[in-house]
């Protein structure tokens, strides 16, 4: 290794001097903050709007629970626009899998728990089967995925037929269920939710310093100190009054949002620390170079729609779990709604962009929308407009952004 590869030098490739190479690097962070801003905004607007009802504790647990679907899909689906691809079909997968899973625990007797494994991994094979036609057959995906869209929706009419309802207690809690509170309260506060809110503002401190201290170590731009003290503080006080609101709730901490957090960590570290995540990133950025490069492109499609196969397993379990029945028509855009929490949340039309946290602000962004518009009894068909419209000014604004960034 050079000593300029270990060393940064004063001046960069095209005559950049540090300090401008550092307002590269902000540049490329300013859609990430734009978004989590856009995300208080939108609150705080609704806040207002509904009188102080959104933040009440009940609603934001709700808020989770009602929306924990589309942050499950928006991990997976992240990665495969990463690379390029859609996913078209996942909505009659989380259907045709909540399917299974109902009728395998009241036709075949299966313990709730072996029937969750049941559906994870009939979701991992319907990932693996579409993948399969990506990957080697090289049918485009979204063809794949339309195909899939209606195959495994009619296959979810033929499982279910009429809705199976009457799961056990168990079963349901995923989903509805809180954490059990086994530490008292302080006040009326759960005091399980608060250390757990301690924990997620520990964890998010040292990824960000960890993450600085890395990229200063082989020499790539960083924000300044300021930047990551104030990106500190506000992540630690939005976590902060997450907390204190959802203690005061009912059951204290939903256990969906615990699984939505293990996932969140989980493919954060997949896609940002390993050789995989790379891999996505370098094929959706350019597929040919990345070929070049050694990366085994069949092999990385086939294991991202895979994965998310799987995920739409998960999701499939929480939505079942919260209906309480399986229903063939469950999953009803439920594609949509996870597309569009990618692209809102920074995810590039193109590929070769997007982040896992990112898709997370995106579905938040939505599930406020969703609860804000129902707390002021928008009508429904007013509410999938004003989404729509979020949608698509979103993409224009990454477009645009991606031309001046060009020019």
């Amino acid at each position: 290794m050079t000593a300029d590869a270990t060393t940064p030098s004063p001046q960069g490739p095209g005559g950049l001097t540090s300090g401008m190479r550092r307002l590269v690097g902000m540049s490329g962070n300013a859609r990430q903050y734009g978004i989590f801003g856009a995300l208080i905004v939108i609150v705080l607007l609704f806040q207002v709007l509904t009188d102080g009802r959104l933040l009440m504790p009940n609603n934001v647990a709700a808020l989770f629970q009602q929306n924990a679907y589309v942050m499950i899909l928006a991990i997976g689906m992240v990665m495969v626009i990463v690379a390029g691809h859609i996913d078209l079909s996942v909505g009659s997968v989380v259907a045709f899998v909540g399917g299974v899973v109902a009728v395998s625990i009241r036709d075949w007797g299966l313990p709730w728990l072996a029937a969750v494994v049941v559906g994870l991994a009939i979701g991992l094979l319907v990932g693996m089967w579409q993948g399969f036609w990506v990957a080697y057959v090289k049918v485009p995906a979204f063809i794949v995925t339309l195909a899939g869209m209606l195959l495994f929706r009619g296959l979810a009419l033929v499982v279910v037929g009429e809705t199976i309802s009457g799961l056990p207690a168990g079963f349901v809690a995923v989903s509805k269920g809180s954490l059990p509170n086994v530490l008292g309260f302080i006040g009326n506060a759960d005091v399980v939710t608060l250390l757990i809110g301690a924990l997620a503002i520990a964890f998010a401190v040292y990824s960000f310093v960890r993450s600085r201290r890395s990229r200063r170590k082989h020499g790539l731009s960083t924000e300044s100190f300021a930047v990551l003290v104030i990106k500190c503080v506000a992540t630690a006080a939005a976590i902060a009054i997450v907390t204190v609101i959802l203690s005061y709730s009912a059951g204290g901490t939903p256990i969906v949002l615990v699984i939505c957090g293990v996932l969140i960590v989980l493919y954060s570290f997949v896609m940002g620390r390993t050789v995989f995540g790379r891999h996505i990133y370098a094929i959706g950025g350019n597929r040919q170079a990345a070929a070049l490069s050694g990366v085994d492109n069949a092999r990385v499609d086939f294991w991202i729609f895979a994965n998310m196969g799987l995920l739409a397993g998960v999701a499939a379990v929480v939505t079942t779990a919260r209906a309480g029945a399986a229903i063939a028509a469950a999953g009803q855009n439920y594609e949509l709604d996870a597309i569009a929490a990618c692209f809102i949340g920074g995810a590039a039309v193109t590929g070769g962009v997007g982040r896992v946290a990112g898709a997370i602000v995106g579905a938040l962004i939505m599930g406020v929308l969703n609860m804000g518009l129902s707390i002021l009894t928008v009508d429904p068909s007013w509410q999938m407009a004003i989404k729509g419209l979020v949608l698509l000014v979103a993409v224009a604004f990454d477009l645009i952004n991606k031309r001046r960034g060009g020019s």
